[in-house]
C-alpha cells in the first residue's frame, strides 16, 4: 500500500481517497428505473420474469412457509444457533437502550407542548446474497424494528441457484422475529416492497445494505417509501500512534478489504516506524489469506498509510473521510474521541475490533458509507419510530398567545388563521 504524508499528498489522491467507491448510480439509473416501472406496473408477474433472467431460478411463490422457517433452526448447526442467539441477546440489550421516552413540558402560562412515540406499521429489511450469505444482517434489521414495535417486519432476500433460501438465513430470521420472508432480490425487491405486489405487500420503510442496484432502487422509491440510507461499500480509518499494536492494525485493514474489491481501509497515524511494519504485516500476511484476490484489489484501489504530525490533525481527517467504521487505537483513545464528530460507529481501544460491531457487541452493522456518515447515523431503534408533535391549550394559553398567533398570521396575509384564533378568544 502507499505510504503518504497528509501534508504531501496531491490533490488528486486526496480527491479519489475522500471519495473512494462511492456509488455512480448514473451507470444504472435506467436499467434500475425499468425494474421499478416494471414490478410497479405488472407485480408478482414482473417478479418471476426477473427473478429467471437475472438469478436464473423460476420462483412461483416467493412467500416462504411459516412451518418452513420455524423448522430450518434444526437443519443448522447447533454451534451457528448459539452464536446467533447471543448475538440477537446483545442486539436487543442495545437496542431496548435506544428507546426514545415521550415527554411533554410547560411552554409558557397554560400551553403544554410535547412528543409522543409512535412505531411503523410495516417494514420491509432487505439481506444481501451475492458473494455471501449475512445472517447476521437479519438480526441488526429485524430486531430493531420488532423492539420499535413495528406489527410487521418482512424481508427479502435473493434466492441461491436451486432456488431455496440457505437454512441459516432462515434460522437467523425465525431468531431475529421476522414476520415473512420472500425469496426475491436486486432492485426487483426494493420495488415489491416499495408498491406492493399480489403477494408482497407494500412497506412504509426499506432497509438493509444491497449492491449498487440495490442502492440505486433505494434512492429512485425515496419518497413513496422511507428508507435507511444509501450504502455502498464497507469501510475502515484507523487512527494510531506509536504505541499501538501493528498486528492488531493490520489485520483489521483486511477484514475489511475481504468484502468486497471495492471495500476501503485507510490507516492515519503519527508514526513512521508502525506504518511501515503494518504495510510489511500486511503484505506478508497476504500471500497466504483466503479472498486473497478481493483484498489486493481493494486495498490498491482504496487503501492507503497516512502520516500526519498530530492526533488532532488525525481526527480533523477522520472527520472529513467520515468513515463507516472508525477505530482510535492510540493509548489514550478517549481523548481522541472529543476531536470525533463524524463516525458510523466507533471502537475504542486496541482489544475492540470492527468484528465486535460487526456480530456481537449489540451495536448496529447498517451504517453510512462513502462520507454519509457527515449526514446520518446507523440503523437503530429510532429509524422505526415517527415523533408527532403534541400541544393543548387552556383559555389562559389562548390569551398568552393572542399577541404573537394573531400579529404574525395577519403580517403574513393568513386572516383565516388569525380569526380562527381569534374566535376562541370569544368562547
Amino acid at each position: 500500500m502507499k505510504i503518504i504524508e497528509l501534508k504531501n499528498q496531491k490533490t488528486q489522491d486526496r480527491i479519489k481517497l475522500l471519495k473512494r467507491s462511492l456509488i455512480d448510480a448514473e451507470k444504472v439509473l435506467n436499467t434500475v428505473g425499468n425494474i421499478i416501472s416494471d414490478v410497479r406496473n405488472k407485480g408478482d408477474q414482473s417478479l418471476k420474469s426477473y427473478t429467471q433472467k437475472l438469478d436464473n431460478v423460476q420462483i412461483e411463490n416467493f412467500k416462504l412457509e411459516e412451518q418452513k422457517i420455524k423448522k430450518s433452526i434444526s437443519k443448522v448447526d447447533n454451534k451457528l444457533i448459539k452464536a446467533l442467539e447471543k448475538a440477537a441477546n446483545n442486539i436487543k440489550k442495545f437496542h431496548k437502550a435506544q428507546l426514545p421516552q415521550e415527554w411533554i413540558c410547560n411552554v409558557d402560562k397554560g400551553i403544554t407542548a410535547g412528543q409522543i412515540i409512535r412505531p411503523l406499521k410495516i417494514v420491509g429489511c432487505y439481506i444481501p446474497g451475492g458473494r455471501a450469505v449475512y445472517p447476521s444482517t437479519i438480526l441488526m434489521t429485524v430486531i430493531p424494528a420488532k423492539i420499535a414495535g413495528v406489527s410487521k417486519v418482512i424481508c427479502c432476500t435473493p434466492p441461491a441457484k436451486n432456488g431455496q433460501i440457505k437454512n441459516e438465513i432462515l434460522a437467523a430470521a425465525s431468531i431475529a422475529g421476522a414476520d415473512e420472508i420472500y425469496s426475491v432480490g436486486g432492485a426487483q425487491a426494493i420495488a415489491a416492497m416499495a408498491y406492493g405486489t399480489e403477494s408482497i405487500p407494500k412497506v412504509d420503510k426499506i432497509v438493509g445494505p444491497g449492491n449498487i442496484y440495490v442502492t440505486t432502487a433505494k434512492k429512485l422509491v425515496y419518497g413513496d417509501v422511507d428508507i435507511d440510507f444509501p450504502a455502498g461499500p464497507s469501510e475502515v480509518l484507523i487512527i494510531a500512534d506509536n504505541e499501538s499494536n501493528p498486528n492488531y492494525i493490520a489485520l483489521d485493514m483486511l477484514a475489511q478489504a475481504e468484502h468486497d474489491p471495492n471495500a476501503a481501509a485507510v490507516l492515519v497515524t503519527t508514526s513512521k516506524t508502525l506504518a511501515e511494519t503494518v504495510n510489511n504485516i500486511i503484505n506478508d500476511k497476504i500471500l497466504s489469506i483466503p479472498r486473497k484476490e478481493i483484498i489486493e484489489k481493494s486495498l490498491e484501489n482504496y487503501g492507503r498509510i497516512i502520516l500526519v504530525d498530530t492526533l488532532k490533525e488525525a481526527a480533523k481527517f477522520s472527520n472529513e473521510y467520515a468513515p463507516e467504521h472508525l477505530l482510535i487505537m492510540t493509548s489514550q483513545p478517549e481523548e481522541v474521541l472529543k476531536d470525533i464528530n463524524n463516525a458510523g460507529s466507533i471502537f475504542l481501544g486496541e482489544l475492540t475490533p470492527v468484528a465486535a460491531g460487526d456480530y456481537g457487541s449489540g451495536t448496529n452493522h447498517v451504517l453510512p458509507t462513502s462520507g454519509c456518515a457527515r449526514l446520518y447515523s446507523g440503523l437503530s431503534t429510532e429509524s422505526f419510530l415517527k415523533k408527532p408533535t403534541i400541544q393543548q391549550l387552556s383559555k389562559e394559553g389562548l390569551e398568552n398567545l393572542k399577541e404573537v398567533v394573531v400579529t404574525l398570521a395577519e403580517y403574513e396575509g393568513l386572516y383565516a388563521h388569525a380569526e380562527s384564533f381569534k374566535k376562541r378568544l370569544k368562547h
